[in-house]
């Protein structure tokens, strides 16, 4: 084991290397953007959606069995089969595994602790991506060396082992199957739990979690995914990709998010139309809902904050507050990936949209101008 750890060690910074003299797959420029869609669900839906544009669909979420990366029931089995042969009708589209989501990592900080304990788990993807046919691995460990509201355990030295972790995926899996990972739309996570002149060369991309900047456990309103910061809110899309770009991340690795959903909060009273306004989360929406729940005849008034870009609804009767994405938010985000040379755009989740007319329609829409 200790020969095989070294010797991986070495790899790891030969791969390193070859990234800064321009040499690696990785650093090759982005001949198009990506449209990611994590995908909860069966399999069985998936034609009924408009995923022609799609560059990626990321089965979320499996988990850990010990250090190992498992297919733990029939239905995970055969979403992942059903999504891997759905790629025969898109000759350009990648099917990645998602590990963890909110709540699902509560064991990665012991896992990933311990070299042995990431070797495991680097092998044990590799046979999994071989056995049903996937092309890589999405890492969504909420969140590495910081508490998460979820109460995941975490340790400080996670910054550590998560660039560890990174790095022993790097050397086992072959040349050909992708690496990326989500991470937290919040300066705390930014600054904290990712090495990212480290992790970044090594990986394809990083997946933004540029929503829930308010959450089900923020006591206020505010706006879910706003692209600009504004004086009462300072976390925004843009201040990500600007922190990135201010530490030399290539922007062709950066994917922004896009939230196929709205939260509700209740309680809301109706200064400034309840935006910035105390409250408490009761609930979500999926798009495909909006127009019968959050529309006219339910009592909410639709409002546009043009400094945020970002929209928002209130229903004064009954004092409750949504915020959201729509068509023109989504366009002006996919426009602000385009302007600023990112990888693109992803979202949270596919089945949140409309079949037709929906938000995946709009950042085909803006991708195509």
């Amino acid at each position: 084991m200790l020969k095989n750890i070294c010797s991986r060690m070495l790899l790891v910074a030969f791969v390193t290397a070859a990234f800064f003299s321009g040499k690696t797959a990785c650093s090759q420029p982005q001949l198009q953007k990506k449209v990611i869609a994590y995908y909860q669900g069966d399999g069985s839906d998936i034609y009924s959606f408009k995923t022609g544009q799609l560059t990626h669909i990321i089965y979320s979420f499996l988990q850990l069995k010990g250090n190992e990366l498992v297919v733990a029931n029939k239905n995970d089995s055969l979403a992942i089969s059903r999504l891997v042969e759905f790629k025969k009708s898109n000759s350009n589209l990648k099917v990645l595994v998602s590990l963890g989501g909110w709540g699902g990592c509560s064991t990665c900080s012991q896992s990933f602790s311990t070299e042995k304990g990431r070797l495991e788990f680097a092998e044990s993807a590799l046979k999994l991506f071989k056995r049903y046919g996937v092309d890589g691995i999405d890492l969504d460990w909420e969140y590495p060396g910081i508490k998460s509201v979820s109460e995941c355990k975490f340790m400080p030295e996670d910054k550590q082992h998560f660039t560890a972790l990174i790095q022993i995926l790097r050397t086992t899996l072959e040349p050909a199957y992708e690496i990326s990972f989500a991470a937290g739309g919040f300066r705390e996570y930014l600054v904290k739990s990712v090495d990212w002149k480290k992790v970044m060369p090594l990986v394809n991309s990083v997946n933004l979690m540029t929503y829930d900047f308010v959450n089900g456990n923020s006591n206020h309103t505010g706006h879910l995914t706003s692209l600009y910061s504004t004086t009462d809110q300072s976390e925004s899309t843009d201040f990500n990709v600007k922190y990135l770009d201010s530490i030399g991340i290539p922007m062709n690795k950066i994917v922004i998010g896009l939230a196929f959903y709205a939260r509700v909060y209740s309680g809301v009273e109706p200064a400034n139309n309840g935006l910035y306004q105390a409250g408490k989360f009761s609930g979500y929406l999926n798009y495909r809902e909006f127009e019968e729940k959050l529309g006219a005849k339910t009592g909410y008034i639709q409002y546009w904050d043009n400094l945020a870009k970002a929209p928002y609804a209130y229903n004064a009767s009954t004092k409750t507050f949504a915020t959201y994405d729509n068509l023109r938010s989504v366009f002006y985000k996919t426009k602000y990936a385009k302007d600023h040379n990112l990888g693109g755009v992803m979202f949270w989740e596919l089945h949140g949209d409309k079949l037709s007319d929906g938000l995946l329609d709009m950042i085909y829409e803006a991708n195509s101008e």
